[in-house]
């Protein structure tokens, strides 16, 4: 047997903050190092950071870069590390991982395949790497080379694949396998989004079997630049069998898993040794070769152990919960923001956003103790003095129930009865007076009363947007963050009232949608994530339909009255922004399954969506940052690009109407 250990270290880093990454990498080092790791593999661009965006076009970033590498390069003695940052060659900046040996640079790997769809822009900034291309490249500690490299590190050859690299069809492992690769390294900033670590460990399985190689795949952590978040999940397979699967959503600033792997089992795995050896002689401008002294390890037990809540039936309830926590916890650290600030309605979107922030803080003391997080946010003098949960809680939340004469008791007891029940700190406050001034106020400008009849949408308008300067004030008093509380339905067809609903620096449920948002609170009020339990005082919350509160009691508004129900709103949103699909289209996919409704409704359903999703392109715009949590995304800045102006896609609907004519 042929044994050594690898490792992947899962780094939570921020874009350009070099002395952060930079202690995260050497600190995983050192880690590796102690446990007799041989070979570690980090994440994709760990000492820039991924997120960089246009920032990756300045000279200065490359240089800095370059600086901070070699400046990490000594803490590599005694170990083979992969080391990402953004690298400038002959006039073209590349996504490269860095292979120190020994503290030395043996080479640098250049990614092959660029991601360019969704929320990833790379070919903005980068070039693709040809195929069987070489070059060198000086740096400040001599010439190294740099391209489509095949590492023979000792005797142990390393290839690369980049994370976009294994995405598609002709990964590059497929070709390094005939040049008898031993280990492939996956170097990764893959976003997180719902079920992708089933599809990351299918590729990560089938590399390891398919070209008889042990595989170690590497990903960041956290939110680490706003939007996007990372699981921070590492995977180590070898020959078809998966030894090692670190835990994600993790909130500390790495974590490490590792496994002794066994070099010759895997090479029997591949074509013969005479075969291997000619092509590699042929093809000597592929391999770079290093002295490494490999210990002599002796075989241990080892056997991948995957959470215990990935293996919920409820594990889309469960990554929500837990991916959401550490983007919010991230970002409060990150922003130094003092906490956050919710309009609490006592309705399903602002009370999910409350309990994220109590499972925030659950999650997080229960990884690392209440001193361990407190430590993390030493920005907040205010948690000196806190000794428990429900006092973090206290600090770190601020609720405020704004009732005007259209408020029920319902909302407020629910309001109230949530915020008691995580501990945070609640206010309520009676914004009607405010409301009365503004309207008359204005019925003195125009000489005219305004009536309900006549002036709906104003009405309903002027008292969401009173509410937002009572909640940002509290919000700058505490040095806080406000959240919107809007949600993804709502921003499909501008059912939300611009600085009102939709006033806040950071807008949380804004990727997801409200059918999920509400079995999600059902969920959480009668199950929750494992090892923390559920919330009962949510009940009061999902006893009750959705409303915006804001037209007379008499009226009994609901949000399913003003538009349509959120299952066929949702269904609809679906089909046409992510599938692409015309109204006609739509119209004979949903008409099976909301039969019932009969076809006019649904027609009527289908003409109200496409209308109000091409009127409200412009709030879409507007919209504070929200978490990437799937590919439904509507962010107009990552994900879904649409006009403001259009024809509001009148012929399609002329399409529909002359379709449902013909039928009648």
């Amino acid at each position: 047997m042929k044994l050594i250990k690898v490792a992947a270290a899962a780094l939570n880093q921020t874009p350009l903050d070099w002395a952060h990454n930079s202690k995260n990498i050497i600190d995983a080092i050192k880690q590796a190092r102690s446990e007799g790791v041989g070979i570690l593999c980090l994440p994709e661009l760990c000492i820039s950071g991924y997120g960089c965006e246009d920032a990756f076009l300045s000279p200065a970033l490359h240089e800095t870069a370059m600086q901070v590498l070699h400046e990490i390069l000594p803490h590599t003695s005694d170990i083979v590390v992969s080391l990402g940052l953004p690298l400038n060659y002959q006039n073209g900046l590349y996504n490269a991982a860095c292979l120190a040996v020994n503290g030395r640079i043996a080479g640098f790997a250049a990614k092959r395949f660029l991601a360019g769809q969704g929320i990833h822009y790379e070919p903005r900034w980068f070039k693709a790497w040809p195929e069987n291309v070489r070059g060198e490249i000086k740096t400040p500690s001599g010439n190294h080379p740099v391209g489509d490299l095949l590492f023979d590190i000792g005797g142990v050859r390393i290839g690369f694949e980049i994370c976009e690299d294994a995405w598609v069809p002709c990964r590059p492992g497929s070709k390094q396998v005939s040049h008898g690769v031993d280990v492939i390294l996956n170097p990764s900033a893959s976003h997180f989004a719902f079920g992708k670590f089933e599809v990351r460990k299918r590729f990560v399985l089938e590399g390891s079997r398919a070209f008889g190689v042990s595989y170690v795949f590497a990903n960041m952590l956290g939110n680490e630049a706003g939007r996007a978040i990372y699981d921070g999940e590492t995977l180590i397979a070898s020959d078809g069998k998966l030894l090692a699967v670190g835990p994600r959503f993790s909130f500390r600033d790495f974590r490490m898993s590792s496994a002794l792997v066994d070099l010759d089992r895997t090479r029997l795995s591949q074509v013969s040794l005479s075969t291997l050896e000619q092509d590699i002689e042929n093809a000597p401008h592929y391999r770079v070769a290093a002295d490494f002294p490999w210990p002599d390890l002796e075989p241990q037990k080892q056997q991948a152990i995957q959470p215990g809540w990935e293996n919920s039936p409820h594990i889309k309830e469960e990554e929500f919960a837990r991916a959401e926590a550490l983007a919010l916890f991230d970002y409060m650290r990150k922003s130094r923001s003092r906490g956050y600030v919710v309009s609490l309605s006592g309705g399903a979107d602002s009370s999910a956003i409350s309990c994220l922030i109590y499972l925030m803080t659950r999650f997080g003391t229960d990884e690392l103790g209440l001193e361990g997080l407190k430590n993390k946010l030493s920005h907040i003098p205010s948690l000196n003095t806190i000794n428990d949960v429900s006092g973090l809680m206290h600090e770190l939340l601020t609720c405020a129930y704004q009732s005007t004469r259209n408020s029920g008791s319902v909302t407020r007891n629910a309001a109230r009865g949530l915020a008691e029940a995580i501990g945070a700190s609640f206010f309520e406050f009676d914004v009607d007076a405010l409301v009365s001034g503004y309207v008359g106020m204005i019925e003195n400008a125009i000489g005219r009363k305004l009536s309900w009849e006549n002036d709906d949408l104003a009405l309903q308008n002027i008292q969401a947007r009173v509410r937002a300067p009572s909640v940002w004030l509290l919000a700058n008093i505490r040095g806080a963050l406000l959240l919107a509380t809007s949600n993804r339905s709502e921003a499909a067809v501008g059912y939300a009232t611009m600085d009102g609903d939709t006033s806040g620096g950071l807008a949380p449920i804004g990727g997801i949608d409200k059918a999920f948002l509400r079995r999600w609170l059902e969920w959480l009020e009668k199950t929750g994530p494992q090892n923390v339990g559920n919330i009962p005082a949510l009940s009061a919350v999902t006893c009750q339909a959705p409303t915006a509160e804001l037209r007379p009691g008499k009226e009994k508004q609901t949000d399913e009255k003003d538009l349509m129900p959120y299952d066929v709103l949702d269904e609809i949103e679906r089909l046409s922004i992510r599938d692409k699909k015309s109204p006609l289209e739509i119209f004979k996919l949903l008409r099976p399954q909301f039969k019932e409704a009969g076809d006019a409704k649904l027609y009527e359903w289908i003409e109200r969506f496409f209308r109000l999703w091409c009127r409200n392109q412009w709030k879409r715009e507007r919209y504070a940052p929200s978490f990437h949590l799937d590919d439904e995304n509507l962010d107009p800045k990552t994900w879904c690009r649409f006009p403001i102006l259009s024809g509001g896609f009148e012929r399609e609907l002329a399409q529909l109407r002359e379709y449902l004519n013909r039928k009648s």
